[in-house]
């Protein structure tokens, strides 16, 4: 908890840094950068650098997380902070790692704000940082030893044995174990980062849903190209579909993620679009490979039918599930040749389907669509404890920042 002396000056001084921390975070990077450039290599996407999308990750990041401190001390944004040490643990981040993003974060803050950062005003701040800072550093030592691996060693090589084409713009990769090391089995749900090496020799590293359930031996992943349109298309995304084939080699981290497939036996609802329902494919693997008799209800948007990534394997898989079923909608009409329970044009309407009592949702797509779909289901009474839901890219604040009410300094200083 913040401390007595700390929390006044955070209260005058959050509306002022909100308004500032976008420029912060970019003085931050830039400098961060220019003294660490190796960071480049396997730990940032310069993809969402060059978009600016990493630092407003941060900058929402660090004004959820004060905020709360001031808001509601005794409702620290938990969902926040295990997304973010999820997705850290992935990468092999390690607690060294913090004092190097302190040392360039204050100096960012001093940079923007001058003499406004009094020695009490930093003296605040830096408690707010490293109150974070611990929870994650603490938060990702318990993923790495419940792993029993340590930040260097969550990395392995994998081959690749088959890519399918599912659609024009995804590729699925199934790839198979090339040592004797123990594998462990991931959790419905969850995601693997992949080290992909650039021409330029620079490793990327991209996080991939799961999309079928592990063996022990194969894991398997969709990628969807990125087409940037009037910016850069994405460098990863469209190296991994137009040049990994099979027989080539992927770095992989273990699988890592907090959404992840509700065990207490209540009947299950799947709400995606578009690319988002890769980890909707992998717990329907799950259940499949259980034989489980749950009450199960997929509803999936897309453009059209020839959109729907993995439809086949999702669709078998429903199949084999006696108490499954699947809605779809697209916007270009209701139009298909796959045998589901519903048909319907248009974006995704939960008025159109009857939804089980009692039931645990998980959502996944873009931050409108998740933003939609998960007011509705709250609309109609559905706890928010039962409404998971997984966010792709730099934006685990937004989702929670576009479905729940936040402190007005926050919205001013995002806006």
């Amino acid at each position: 908890m913040l401390s007595n002396r700390s929390r006044p000056v955070i209260e005058a001084t959050l509306p002022v840094v909100a308004d500032h921390v976008g420029e912060i975070a970019k003085r931050f990077y830039a400098h961060l950068f220019d003294a660490h450039p190796e960071l480049f290599d396997g730990v940032f996407n310069r993809g969402n650098q060059a978009e600016g999308t990493q630092q407003v990750a941060l900058a929402g990041s660090v004004a959820v997380f004060a905020s709360a401190l001031v808001q509601t001390p005794e409702q620290i944004p938990d969902r926040l902070l295990s997304r973010i040490a999820h997705k850290h643990a992935s990468l092999g981040i390690t607690p060294a790692q913090y004092d190097v993003v302190h040392e360039h974060l204050f100096w960012a803050i001093a940079d923007v704000l001058g003499d406004a950062v009094t020695p009490e005003v930093a003296a605040a701040w830096d408690e707010v940082y490293w109150l974070m800072a611990y929870a994650l550093i603490n938060q990702e030592r318990g993923l790495y030893s419940a792993r029993g691996v340590r930040p260097e060693t969550v990395w392995r090589e994998w081959e690749v044995i088959e890519r399918v084409e599912e659609t024009p713009e995804v590729v699925t990769f199934r790839l198979k174990r090339t040592d004797d090391r123990l594998v462990k089995t991931s959790l419905p749900g969850q995601y693997v980062t992949v080290q992909v090496p650039m021409p330029d020799g620079v490793q990327q590293p991209r996080q991939y849903s799961l999309t079928r359930a592990d063996d022990g031996e194969h894991r398997q992943f969709s990628v969807k190209r990125v087409r940037g349109g009037d910016k850069p298309d994405g460098e990863v995304s469209n190296h991994l579909c137009d040049r990994v084939r099979v027989g080539d080699r992927l770095t992989m981290s273990l699988p890592f993620g907090d959404v992840v497939l509700d065990d207490s036996g209540r009947p299950v609802v799947f709400a995606s679009a578009g690319i988002g329902v890769t980890p909707m494919a992998g717990m329907l693997s799950h259940l499949t490979a259980a034989g489980s008799h749950l009450p199960i209800t997929l509803l999936h948007a897309d453009v059209d039918e020839e959109s729907f990534a993995l439809r086949r394997q999702v669709l078998e898989d429903v199949r084999r599930l006696p108490g499954a079923r699947v809605h779809t909608f697209y916007e270009r009409g209701a139009y298909s040749t796959l045998p589901v329970d519903g048909l319907h044009a248009g974006v995704m309407d939960l008025d159109a389907v009857d939804l089980p009592e009692g039931a645990v949702y998980y959502l996944c797509g873009p931050l409108p669509f998740l933003q939609a779909v998960r007011s509705a289901l709250l609309d109609r009474g559905v706890p928010p404890r039962d409404v998971q839901y997984e966010v792709f890219g730099p934006d685990l604040w937004q989702a929670d920042s576009q479905t729940e009410p936040m402190p007005d300094a926050v919205h001013a200083g995002m806006a």
